[in-house]
């Protein structure tokens, strides 16, 4: 079996936490952050598991950044 690291980016909404993984656009939510983020595995898991290779390979974004920047405002 492969495994492939992938990024969780995780937001709190309302009284949930949103999961995304920014590399193939699949998100999930969860009451935790550790709930969110298991089912957002679970979530890849299941799309690498049922989605056609040609599709993984449009959605597929190899190279994702995060970083952090200032911004002024009034």
């Amino acid at each position: 079996m492969n495994k492939t690291k992938y990024t969780a980016i995780v937001e709190k909404e309302g009284d949930m936490y949103v999961a995304l993984c920014p590399e193939l656009d699949v998100a999930s939510q969860g009451k935790t952050i550790e709930d969110a983020k298991a089912n957002l595995k679970e979530a890849v898991e299941l799309f690498l598991e049922c989605a056609d290779p040609k599709e993984i390979r449009e959605r597929l974004h190899e190279e994702v950044i995060i970083t952090s920047f200032e911004a002024a405002h009034t």
